[in-house]
């Protein structure tokens, strides 16, 4: 779930965003931990949220995300613990817009602006000088689903703009594994910073040397109104992306694949789900061997302490 906030300076006018996304680890759907394996649309995987307001006006409308989560199809089985992490994530929106306030309030919001554009120029300077110093010119890459269902990549550089496209990727598939267009871009957007090996803020200033082509695909399937007639997508943030993430390193030759997976294990009844990511191991690369045991790329948790397994 995804909170954003707008923030204004002391005269009213909009200088930003503060967006926190957290993962719910139980959200609904027809089985705990929300992430089914035989979901065959969006509205088994759990509660569909459209834009809402959690707060409106300064009055909180909690009550009214409550009843989405509990009136659902498939309604969450721990609304508890879904609005104690929506108070969690709005408290840090609220200490973020805070600092944002403070800053312009000091620096004034035209600095704040500029140092903002600064941030994604950084990044974007970034990919720039490593497309010339490496002389990349082109890269093509395949990796498959377990059913065989193609990831292709293909990369080349056109006057140090890279052009990424994936159009012979697999079409909708009629499981989980469907990815979104925000996914494919934030793997990208992963990779490319992976590639230049800088210490830059992590934006999409990155992406302003790169033109994606992504056709209707498992990586961009289409969505209707009706959340019974959208594909399911559970299985593509969590699989997909590794798999994408493995193909575009492999087409910029940038290192071996990893595990490929996230290893989701999970279990519970009617009252409680729970969810763990199962470290693998990251592939080799010129000069460096392959590590074991380790979460790797899209993954991005460590492991649950064994007593709270146990409890």
């Amino acid at each position: 779930m995804t909170l954003v906030t707008p923030v204004f300076d002391e005269g009213n006018t909009l200088i930003g965003y503060v967006a926190n996304r957290a993962h719910h680890a139980e959200i609904g759907g027809i089985t705990p931990g929300s992430m089914p394996p035989n979901a065959t649309c969006l509205a088994e995987e759990g509660v569909v949220i459209s834009p809402t307001h959690l707060i409106r006006g300064g009055e909180s409308c909690f009550d009214e995300v409550s009843k989405i989560l509990t009136e659902a199809p498939y309604p969450t089985r721990h609304i508890k613990d879904n609005l104690a992490d929506l108070n969690a994530q709005l408290a840090s929106n609220r200490r973020g817009q805070s600092l944002l306030e403070s800053i312009a309030a000091s620096h004034g919001t035209e600095l704040l602006q500029a140092e903002m554009a600064y941030l994604k120029q950084q990044s974007f300077d970034a990919l720039e000088q490593h497309l010339k110093a490496t002389g990349f010119e082109e890269g093509s890459a395949a990796e498959t689903l377990d059913d065989d269902t193609p990831i292709q990549v293909s990369i080349r550089n056109e006057e140090n703009r890279l052009i990424i496209d994936l159009s012979d990727t697999g079409p909708t598939l009629p499981g989980n594994l469907n990815a979104t267009p925000a996914i494919v871009q934030s793997a990208i957007l992963y990779t490319l910073r992976l590639w230049t090996q800088s210490r830059v803020p992590l934006n999409e200033g990155i992406l302003n040397s790169a033109k994606i082509i992504l056709p209707e695909c498992f990586l961009k399937p289409a969505f209707s109104e009706d959340p019974t007639r959208c594909p399911a997508v559970v299985g593509g943030n969590v699989e997909s992306s590794q798999r994408l993430v493995d193909t575009l390193i492999k087409a910029l030759s940038i290192q071996a694949c990893s595990q490929g997976t996230m290893n989701n294990f999970l279990f519970g009844d009617d009252n409680f789900g729970y969810y763990e990511t199962i470290c693998g191991g990251s592939g080799a690369g010129a000069g460096y061997d392959g590590t074991s045991g380790i979460h790797t790329h899209m993954t991005n948790t460590a492991t649950t302490d064994p007593e709270i397994l146990e409890q």
